[in-house]
């Protein structure tokens, strides 16, 4: 994908991501994690990073980065969900260095997948600042918005 076009798409990513923070804040769950005070990181392929951070209060949001990036980086290096990820390293299915990560910088929250667009660019996405399922779903619903 030509930088010009996943641009379009990352800035419609987070136009999606900041109409549905609202809608996500109703619940009392997500909202007590972080009080909308969340953050979208995505790597391509080529390891262009890009990224946005929802929210006023400074300290939280760069906590939520902080994750949502380490999400993303972990899902970049090993092609698996995180939480996923931890389960097979902790059943022996997988080296615990296998992809250049070591205990204890495993992240084992929900939140960071690999995203495969229309046309068969894979990104390496992670959210932070909702429950982990939450933060799962909000990026899909946003990819599949800005996609449109």
């Amino acid at each position: 994908m030509e930088n010009k076009e996943m641009l379009t798409v990352i800035n419609k990513l987070f136009a999606a991501i900041e109409k549905l923070i609202p809608v996500y804040m109703e619940d009392p769950l997500d909202k007590r994690v972080s009080n909308g005070n969340v953050a979208a990181c995505i790597i391509e392929e080529n390891g262009y990073v890009h990224g946005k951070m929802f929210g006023t209060n400074k300290p939280r949001l760069r906590l939520s980065y902080k994750v949502a990036w380490t999400k993303a980086s972990q899902v970049w290096l090993t092609g698996v969900k995180t939480g996923e990820y931890e389960r097979m390293v902790f059943n022996n299915e997988v080296e615990e260095n296998a992809n250049g990560i070591e205990n204890p910088d495993l992240i084992g929250w929900e939140g960071g997948q690999p995203i495969t667009l229309k046309n068969g660019t894979k990104l390496s996405v992670g959210f932070s600042g909702f429950r982990g399922v939450t933060d799962l779903e909000i990026m899909v619903k946003a990819f599949a918005e800005a996609e449109k």
